[in-house]
């Protein structure tokens, strides 16, 4: 049973989201020959000021 967590910046859509999940379930069956059934995927939703590359925070860029 494959589990993918997925760290994202918050505001996404509801849309977004659901487009994101099925594609990477898609990948998912494909290439390790999961059942759809078994992929659980986690979404993380991060807010920019909690997130920093390069020493700077994103909500700062």
């Amino acid at each position: 049973m494959p589990t993918i967590n997925v760290q994202l910046f918050e505001g996404r859509t509801p849309e977004e989201k659901r487009a994101f999940v099925q594609a990477v379930t898609e990948a998912t069956v494909k290439t390790l020959g999961a059942s759809p059934e078994s992929v659980d995927i986690l979404i993380h939703e991060v807010k920019r000021e909690h997130w920093a590359t390069a020493g700077k925070l994103w909500s700062e860029r």
